[in-house]
């Protein structure tokens, strides 16, 4: 586990609300998110730490001027310690024309781009919502190459409207094409609340077994392009690795700062409401938490901390047990929460 601790900023605006997204955002104004930024600034001042990883995530932290990014950058230098070798990641959204913001990002130190892509076939992309197409996504990875950028990962989702297993091909050669650095794959879940979820019974979606043969293609066929399989949706090339992201899983400490970040701080768990209200949520770091979040890596955990019989999963091909480790099969992963609650 990493000896320091990572740190999240949520940027909550967005041009527009995704049909599919249920995370807490706010349409995008200018003077509102100047002023949200000072206030995310005055909130550093309730705590201290040393981190080295720091993510902005959203929202779309793209769409605010790239300024306020590096003002609350530059206050969080000032407020903690942050280590010079950090991780410093932003998302980003290929709508924008952000050539110019990717300078700034370089010059502020942020050194990881995450790209919004979902898809390569623009249909696909136009479905979830997204205004820009292929073109522009290539742009923005090509940009931030130019500004850069040596980190870049790419967000893929796996059945949504109209994409097919021969559709996916085409946005795998995108991806070996754009030669970027890491692949964030989801599922995608139609969420209470959503655009999606008003139209679940007309949405053009691929069937289960469909969307399961997708998963299975994209373990396959990522690990033929040189990405490796570190967690359930995660994939790198060698050393490319989110360290933040790994943070949540290893239950290594964070800080989320903003409306809706989630914290785990001095063995607790709390997050910020809608108002920048601090909301408890009780302890954490417990054995079910270790097993919860142990098996989305495909390390997997030390089996000792498994007190109930797990004979029968491995039998059914869904753990694999070696001396000393559990862990999600490609298929098992399929299942997760299934397996994990026979197991805590």
């Amino acid at each position: 586990m990493a000896s320091k601790a990572g740190l999240y900023f949520h940027i909550p605006f967005c041009k527009n609300k995704c049909p599919y997204c249920d995370f807490y955002s706010v349409i995008y104004c200018e003077s509102a998110a100047r002023d949200y930024c000072i206030s995310l600034c005055g909130e550093m001042a309730k705590y201290s730490g040393e981190f080295d990883t720091v993510y902005f995530g959203g929202g779309t932290p793209s769409i605010i001027e790239p300024e306020l990014i590096c003002t609350v950058l530059d206050s969080a230098r000032r407020q903690f310690d942050i280590d010079e070798n950090s991780e410093i990641t932003i998302e980003c959204n290929p709508r924008e024309d952000l050539k110019e913001s990717f300078e700034l990002y370089r010059k502020s130190g942020i050194n990881r781009v995450s790209i919004g892509m979902q898809s390569a076939v623009d249909k696909e992309r136009f479905a979830l919502g997204r205004a820009a197409g292929r073109t522009e996504v290539a742009r923005t990875v090509t940009d931030a190459k130019n500004a850069g950028f040596s980190n870049v990962s790419l967000d893929l989702m796996l059945g949504t409207p109209h994409q097919t297993l021969a559709t996916l091909d085409e946005t795998f050669d995108f991806i070996d094409k754009m030669q970027v650095q890491h692949i964030s794959a989801y599922m995608l879940k139609i969420e209470d609340g959503t655009k999606f979820a008003e139209m679940r019974d007309t949405l053009p979606l691929p069937d289960e077994d469909e969307v399961s043969e997708m998963y299975l293609k994209t373990i396959r066929t990522l690990g033929e392009l040189g990405f490796a399989q570190y967690e359930i949706s995660n994939f790198a090339k060698p050393g490319c690795e989110s360290r933040h992201n790994c943070k949540y899983w290893e239950l290594a400490p964070y800080l989320g700062i903003g409306k809706s970040a989630h914290s785990f701080w001095n063995g607790r768990r709390f997050y910020y409401d809608e108002n920048m209200q601090i909301v408890d949520d009780g302890t954490g770091g417990g054995t079910d938490e270790k097993i919860m979040l142990g098996l989305r890596l495909t390390k997997g955990i030390d089996k000792s901390i498994v007190s109930k019989p797990y004979s029968h999963l491995v039998k059914m091909g869904l753990l694999r047990e070696t001396e000393n480790r559990l862990a999600l099969t490609p298929e098992g992963m399929l299942v997760s929460n299934v397996v994990i609650n026979e197991l805590i």
